[in-house]
């Protein structure tokens, strides 16, 4: 059988070599990966079509593993973003001394060897490969199978930039995709700092419950938006709109409508005439269904209760009404994944109290739920969007991959 222990190693020595390198040091690998992306377009996108080869177009993934010319030129920028960021590292976050003399300091510092676990999504390997250089760390992917050669292509690419500087090309390493060997990273306590999964809820439950390595989730979004009574109905409409349609394969893309009854059949005779061209599948609670059916909706189905709290990932998505927004926060809460939500409103209470109440990562007020992103923050780029409170919160990115250290100095203090 085959085994990671060797790349366990190597990540390990790796570490103690990063730690050495200056941020003009990381910023020139982070320059000469984002020039290497585009020398290798044309190579890239070939391996890429390899993997999309052998999936269905119709899977929701395969948008996802697509890259295209402009998305490589994407990563190269987003590269060149994160060098351009300050180096999260050696940040002091206090500094005081005792009546006794010492001492005492608390700077931020590199979390280590950080494993991240990943399906079908190969700028997840340019992004956690930049951030992680950045910040100091070392890392080992996990890409799925769907992407082996893509990952393959692009780790090489990254492996062959350090090699060309002098830099241990262990920084970077892309693990085996068998899954039996998945268990030997989850529980190689004695070689890797924390675990970061990035892919479909099943997928974070199974690292959840299997690892004895600490885990920071970043979830799956079920996200909604809620048109409250008060709202600009076109705004309403664009923004969900966009929320659904403008990649609706990725995590912050909209799944459920909350609309107040008071204005549902005027919102309802708006929405359609956009959402028609896109062909959206719409899951229609039974108090609006009328609504899309008098409207010669063509892509209609009446909703479940399994439709409700479903991340679709896809060009469909739920509706029901509420009567008010109280209405519309139990639903959320009861419903939401805690990644984004969203309210379009005029009213500015309202507004106010959904922005206090929901339970999320990322709250709005009217604006798309597309936004919650790492670049679109100003992050430079993310790991992923981690809907758990404990250490990240939201786009998981370069101010994140650190964790705390004390500095004691004394004079010969004795206690």
């Amino acid at each position: 059988m085959r085994s990671i222990q060797d790349q366990l190693i190597a990540a390990q020595k790796a570490k103690k070599f990063i730690n050495a390198l200056s941020k003009i040091e990381k910023q020139a690998i982070m320059i000469g990966i984002s020039e290497a992306l585009l020398e290798a377009i044309d190579t890239i996108i070939d391996e890429n079509k390899k993997d999309l080869d052998r999936m269905d177009s119709s899977d929701s993934k395969y948008d996802r593993l697509l890259l295209t010319k402009e998305r490589v030129i994407g990563l190269s920028n987003s590269v060149l973003n994160v060098a351009n960021l300050p180096d999260p590292t050696g940040v002091t976050l206090s500094s005081k001394s005792l009546p006794n003399g010492l001492q005492i300091e608390k700077k931020s510092v590199a979390l280590g060897v950080v494993g991240v676990i990943y399906e079908a999504r190969p700028n997840v390997t340019i992004d956690v490969a930049a951030l992680c250089i950045q910040s100091g760390n070392v890392c080992l992917l996990r890409g799925g199978s769907d992407a082996i050669y893509t990952n393959t292509c692009l780790v090489n690419l990254i492996q062959n930039v350090l090699l060309g500087q002098g830099v241990d090309i262990n920084l970077v390493q892309l693990l085996p995709t068998e899954r039996e060997l998945v268990y030997d990273l989850l529980t190689a306590t004695q070689y890797v700092d924390i675990i970061i999964p990035r892919g479909s809820q099943s997928l974070i439950d199974f690292v959840r419950e299997n690892a004895k390595v600490p885990v920071i989730e970043t979830g799956a979004g079920v996200c909604h938006t809620y048109v409250e009574k008060t709202a600009d109905l076109d705004k309403a409409v664009s923004i969900v709109v966009n929320a659904k349609t403008s990649r609706p394969s990725v995590c912050n893309s909209l799944d459920t409508i909350l609309v107040d009854k008071a204005i549902a059949s005027d919102f309802v005779q708006k929405l359609v005439k956009r959402l028609i061209s896109f062909r959206v599948e719409v899951f229609a609670s039974d108090d609006i269904y009328n609504d899309f059916q008098n409207m010669d909706y063509p892509f209609l189905v009446k909703a479940q209760e399994e439709d409700f709290g479903r991340e679709f990932l896809d060009y469909k998505c739920s509706i029901k009404t509420v009567d008010g927004l109280s209405e519309a926060l139990e639903h959320i809460d009861k419903y939401s994944s805690k990644h984004s939500e969203c309210i379009v409103s005029q009213d500015a209470l309202s507004i106010e109290t959904f922005l206090q109440v929901v339970d999320a990562a990322a709250v709005y007020a009217n604006a798309s739920t597309r936004f919650t992103d790492g670049g679109e923050f100003g992050l430079g780029a993310e790991i992923g969007i981690s809907t758990q409170k404990l250490h990240a919160r939201g786009p998981f990115a370069l101010e994140k991959l650190v964790t705390e250290k004390w500095y004691i100095r004394g004079d010969g203090q004795i206690r």
